[in-house]
């Protein structure tokens, strides 16, 4: 695998992996019971913290990039596993 592909993976691995961290430990104003600013969205999260998330976003998706890569080289989980999956033995 190439450095390029390393990079192009492991971001993917990081986009999808922010999209799951981003709502965890997300409150509302009214669930923190701050005042809300006129015109402001019912689902505005009041304390917004992109450093933390940011932070777990990049641990996670290393973890998930090591276990792709570690799967990559030595071959655990390959095309082969899935054919009793989709073409049953008669």
């Amino acid at each position: 695998m190439t450095w390029t592909s390393i990079i192009a993976i492991y971001l993917l691995f990081w986009v999808m992996t922010a999209f799951v961290i981003l709502p965890i430990g997300v409150r509302t104003h009214d669930e923190l019971g701050l005042p809300k600013t006129p015109g402001q969205a019912d689902s505005a999260p009041g304390n917004f913290q992109p450093r933390t998330i940011l932070l777990r976003t990049t641990m996670l998706s290393a973890a998930l990039f090591a276990l792709y890569y570690a799967n990559y080289s030595y071959g655990w989980i390959n095309r082969d596993s899935f054919d009793g999956l989709f073409n049953p033995p008669v």
